[in-house]
């Protein structure tokens, strides 16, 4: 029987290719939908133009 240190060793020494599997990796998203306005059953408010437009001059 192999000793933890064969088994680790070997596991190290052992060559993984992703490539194979790169069609099928799916990838998180980085918010989901609990996290946006919809999520939370709310219109979505976006009031970026608004924020634009009253945007001080010394920040330009």
């Amino acid at each position: 029987m192999a000793t933890t240190e064969e088994w680790a060793s070997t596991d190290e020494q052992r060559e993984v290719s992703f490539e194979d599997f790169a069609d099928e990796l799916v990838v998180l998203p980085d918010t989901t939908t609990d996290d946006t306005d919809a999520g939370w059953g709310e219109r979505s408010a976006s009031n970026d133009d608004r924020l634009l437009a009253d945007r001080p001059p010394h920040w330009d």
